[in-house]
């Protein structure tokens, strides 16, 4: 009889995982058919890291100087990094649209997965990410932007750069949540986003910086991030940037994820 029931609650739990997993895969179709319908979504968040490769390289550039090699070099793994952290936005902005419209409580009324509304909404943007960063390394390369490693490493440090991406789409789904407004949403994304971007490695280096902004500088996510991609592209001791880069995303999301689920079960 135990041996009986452990089986069927097994093959439950398993049935449960797999509807969680369906569901959440329906949402983040759902998310991604908007980009099909409204083309001009995808199109400006492109744009946006596009205009910056330019300004850095050409305008910015000349007057940058990096401990070695080409600028572009530098600002290529920087550009990734800043692409996915200001693409989380969208997180925050696409759940309080759903708040405020209603579409959250309807999906509430539906036999579907509590978690499936998060879990698609993140993985929208995780697919979104990487025709994002596929795109700017092929920008980059336009650019002169080159790989002094492999394309084994390469591959390691876009995928870091992806999970980068993802974990901060947690922590900017618990802001969406939290504001249940679209315009807020964005307002109250920046503030935290501007700091942790341009107060860090990704355009320049943090040896350029005034002392007491330094220790921030060096150690906070973005500066982790694009210091192990710049370290896996361009060469040099790779282990503690990536562990730290790691350990950021995963962190992140052990915090957040729970956090955002814990606001969405009070936002209806």
């Amino acid at each position: 009889m135990t041996s009986i029931t452990t089986g069927v609650q097994s093959q439950t739990s398993g049935s449960a995982v797999g509807w969680a997993l369906r569901d959440a895969w329906a949402v983040a179709g759902r998310n991604l058919i908007a980009y099909r319908r409204i083309p001009q979504l995808l199109v400006f968040s492109t744009i946006q890291p596009v205009i910056f490769v330019i300004m850095f390289r050409y305008v910015f550039g000349g007057a940058i100087n990096v401990p070695s090699g080409e600028y572009v070099d530098y600002l290529m793994p920087g550009i990734f990094v800043q692409t996915v952290t200001f693409g989380a936005l969208a997180a925050a902005v696409g759940l309080a649209s759903d708040l405020k419209s209603g579409l959250i409580e309807r999906f509430q009324s539906l036999p579907m997965s509590r978690s499936a509304v998060l879990a698609g909404r993140t993985l929208a943007d995780l697919v979104r990410n990487v025709f994002v960063v596929a795109l700017m390394t092929i920008v980059g390369y336009a650019v002169g932007f080159r790989i002094h490693t492999n394309v084994v490493a390469l591959a390691a440090g876009l995928a870091l750069v992806l999970l980068f991406g993802y974990s901060f789409a947690w922590i900017f789904a618990t802001v969406g949540l939290a504001v249940a407004d679209p315009e807020t949403a964005q307002a109250a994304s920046f503030p935290v986003m501007a700091p942790l971007v341009f107060a860090s490695s990704a355009f320049v280096p943090v040896s350029t910086m005034p002392g007491w902004l330094q220790v921030f500088a060096e150690h906070q996510p973005v500066s982790v991030t694009a210091s192990a991609v710049r370290a896996l592209v361009l060469g040099g001791p790779t282990t503690s940037y990536v562990l730290q880069s790691l350990a950021w995303s995963i962190g992140i999301v052990a915090v957040f994820a729970p956090l955002a689920v814990a606001r969405y079960r009070k936002a209806v």
